[in-house]
């Protein structure tokens, strides 16, 4: 008797609550197509590192809610191996899913290779490659997740000029498209600064000792070296064989760096070593970049200055989503929204604002709006030399 009126209880509670009281979030499928194995694997790595940790403290307060849904984020991740074919494949793969929005790929050729594909099946995506043609006209359905060199490299350039007194500089980049397009936009802007121009050197990107490749440079001992393009696994390798050779003078790069790599590869002879911070510095950061921060290193184990810029990215996305719901199925009214969008930065104190920008590099806005945090490595950290912004 007991058991009977038990269940007429439950029967009875199931038929008066609320129809939705079971019902689950909606799902939102998220990609990531970027390289996470090889020589390269960091920087996809740290993007896919944000997007899962971002996704999963979002799903964990209930969701994100999009017009009249809530939705769980779900990240699909492709794995390109830094190749043009798998770039492909992964950036199809996310089609067949019904995905419209994904982040990569994080290289030059393998970001072009997926450009026909995105273009054709409606998918916005946003590398962290580099070529201006992705985001100018006709092109329209990337942006660009980060600063580019040709934004960095003219900063960096200046600042070294006008507070240090440098005057000549050598390019030293991998023999390799993305590298070589690099050091090009660096020469350019050297140059347009009235910045003597050394050496535009190459190597083949498997080199692992550079004594001959940086002696003559060093030995025509520039004021500034600029490592185009430059692989994190990689950098600790060539300044400390251009330390170790006497060179004196600055090294820069305008590829965000890790401060346990260069630590692990070079110790103190990487002290001084400037490069592209992420987006991010404890004097500007957030409460709730700071709790991202605690979340990641939970996460992951570890954290990564190049986080800082990585996070970025789903938030555009998510919020551009949240300000037109049907978004969602249709990337023109993504991209139509672009050019007015404006949400709260969360991640800086005071009223900073997520907005795309680019307008100055391509024509139109095809960029998400992050600090340009310009570091220098000292004692293994990345220490702030000077913030600024693009546009």
């Amino acid at each position: 008797m007991k058991t009977k009126n038990f269940l007429s209880l439950v029967a009875g509670l199931a038929l008066t609550m609320s129809p939705t009281a079971f019902a689950a979030n909606d799902t939102l499928k998220i990609g990531f197509v970027g390289v996470t194995s090889g020589a390269k694997a960091a920087w996809g790595i740290s993007n896919v590192r944000c997007m899962q940790t971002r996704a999963k403290w979002i799903n964990s307060e209930g969701g994100v809610k999009i017009g009249g849904k809530t939705y769980d984020i779900e990240i699909i991740t492709w794995d390109t191996q830094d190749n043009t074919t798998r770039a492909r494949e992964g950036m199809e793969k996310m089609v067949q899913e019904g995905i419209h929005y994904v982040v990569g790929p994080n290289t030059d050729p393998t970001a072009a290779a997926v450009r026909p594909v995105a273009e054709k099946d409606g998918v916005m995506y946003f590398p962290y490659a580099f070529p201006k043609e992705l985001y100018s006209q006709p092109a329209s359905n990337a942006v660009l997740g980060m600063i580019a060199n040709y934004q960095s490299g003219p900063a960096i350039y200046k600042h070294l000029k006008e507070n240090n007194g440098v005057k000549s500089v050598a390019f030293l980049a991998a023999n390799e498209s993305d590298a070589l397009s690099q050091r090009a936009g660096g020469v350019s802007a050297a140059k347009h600064l009235g910045l003597k121009i050394i050496a535009e050197d190459a190597y083949q990107s498997d080199t692992r000792d550079f004594a001959a490749v940086v002696t003559p440079i060093v030995e025509e001992e520039p004021d500034l070296l600029v490592l185009s393009g430059v692989a994190g696994g990689t950098a600790p390798l060539i300044i400390r064989a251009a330390r170790e050779l006497g060179y004196e003078g600055f090294i820069s790069a305008e590829t965000a760096q890790d401060a346990e790599q260069l630590k692990e590869g070079a110790g103190s002879l990487a002290n001084g070593f400037i490069s592209v911070g992420g987006a991010s510095t404890p004097e500007i950061r957030s409460a709730k970049m700071e709790e991202f921060i605690r979340r990641y290193t939970e996460d992951h184990g570890k954290y990564d200055d190049e986080s800082n810029t990585k996070v970025y990215a789903l938030e555009y996305i998510l919020e551009t989503l949240k300000a037109n719901p049907t978004a969602i199925d249709d990337v023109d009214v993504f991209q139509n929204a672009m050019d007015d969008f404006e949400a709260p930065n969360p991640f800086i104190k005071g009223d900073a604002k997520l907005r795309y920008v680019g307008s100055t590099s391509f024509g139109q806005k095809r960029q998400v709006g992050v600090p340009m945090v310009v570091t220098e490595y000292r004692d293994g950290k990345f220490e702030t030399l000077f913030v600024t912004n693009v546009d």
